[in-house]
């Protein structure tokens, strides 16, 4: 028993010689460089990102089929890549690299050829799912997209289900 006082007043003693001081960092200001993985954006006009939208549009009705990039099957992030590319824009394949690719944009501000990001899965908000906007005007924004019921639609972000899994939007153009 006396040996188990001691032990405690010794771990009461060490404990309370610690610092009450909490640590301070000073934030400096950095510099941004773009490396090569980044996009670069340049001014493409609206012709460019009508045919994207045309492009994406062709695939309508087309099956939902996991890493699919053809008529014969399509999955979400496989429409991005196809469309875009269709007009020599090279964008990553998957939709985990095109939600950190481009300028984040405020719901409110999106634009025809914006991407949409969404988080499908029960009980995650880690995106999943992608879509390109082909109309938007305040408080209306429709979207192309493939699911894996009912293949390449075109959908609306006030539908309820997309509205509650709708994570962040992304301008590339």
């Amino acid at each position: 028993m006396n040996r188990f006082a001691f032990f405690l007043c010794l771990c009461v003693c060490l404990n309370s010689c610690k610092s009450k001081k909490g640590v301070v960092t000073k934030r400096t200001r950095s510099t941004r460089t773009v490396s090569s993985t980044e996009p670069r954006f340049t001014k493409h006009t609206s012709k460019s990102i009508s045919r994207i939208i045309k492009n994406a549009q062709s695939f309508e009705g087309t099956r939902y089929k996991y890493g699919g990039t053809t008529k014969r099957g399509m999955d979400c992030s496989g429409l991005i890549y196809t469309s875009f590319l269709k007009e020599d824009i090279k964008m990553p394949r998957t939709t985990g690299a095109l939600s950190k690719y481009g300028n984040w944009v405020d719901v409110k501000e999106l634009q025809e050829g914006d991407l949409v990001f969404f988080a499908t899965r029960k009980n995650s908000r880690k995106v999943n799912h992608v879509g390109i906007v082909t109309n938007s005007r305040p408080g209306y924004v429709e979207f192309i997209h493939s699911t894996t019921s009912r293949g390449v639609i075109t959908s609306n972000l006030s539908e309820r289900y997309w509205y509650l899994a709708y994570v962040q939007a992304r301008r590339v153009l």
